[in-house]
């Protein structure tokens, strides 16, 4: 038998979610990347108390969907695997660009840019490979890619926020140092870390000191 695994590009086209209305009164524009098992449109509703005149928010759609649960009634989606890495890296990058073309912000808006869960690993490699100005930044809950380094942020001067439950299962003490100390490293002094007494869900009262 002789295979081979082959390679090629093409168009592709993915929905994202907004919330509210754009206007000359938005303060705040967050651009929000959901955990695994979401979808965009119902991960806003995290947002939906925080003022709307002054915030608008646009969730990204990761772009893997499957069925969760033996019903296949429920459908979620995945950002990345394992599997080719890489490219799926470039293409949710490439991704998130076309979202923010499209949107077209104006300039005198705050960017924040918010990741939970496995969107962390999405927000954070996408403000590493392109040059999105944030005036905030908050990573919830999630791992920091292990490739990022310190030389990737070196221009960095946003506030950086790390939260996290400390009752969170998948963030035993031994992960929370680990995530902690990676933050520190990173970020050094603009980072605040924001540990709550929770478990592993959005905290939507943080959330809403943000906007």
């Amino acid at each position: 038998m002789n295979s081979a695994e082959k390679e090629i590009s093409y168009k592709s086209t993915n929905s994202y979610s907004t919330l509210n209305t754009l206007t000359k009164d938005t303060k705040n524009v967050w651009l929000v990347c959901h955990g695994l098992g979401y979808l965009s449109r119902y991960f806003l509703h995290y947002f939906k108390d925080l003022d709307a005149r002054q915030n608008y928010f646009i969730a990204a759609q990761a772009p893997s969907k499957y069925y969760q649960g033996k019903n296949f009634k429920h459908v979620g989606a995945c950002w990345f695997t394992k599997e080719n890495t890489t490219t799926e890296i470039d293409n949710v990058c490439n991704y998130l660009q076309a979202v923010l073309d499209a949107e077209a912000i104006p300039k005198d808006k705050n960017i924040i840019l918010f990741g939970y869960s496995q969107g962390v690993s999405v927000a954070l490699r996408y403000l590493a490979y392109s040059n999105l100005k944030c005036n905030k930044i908050i990573i919830h809950s999630g791992g920091i890619p292990k490739e990022l380094e310190p030389e990737n942020f070196k221009n960095l001067n946003t506030k950086v926020a790390l939260i996290y439950g400390t009752k969170d299962a998948y963030l035993n003490l031994e992960r929370m140092t680990y995530e902690t100390n990676r933050a520190k490293d990173l970020f050094g002094t603009n980072l605040e870390i924001i540990p709550f007494n929770g478990t592993h869900d959005v905290n939507v009262k943080l959330i809403e000191h943000f906007g």
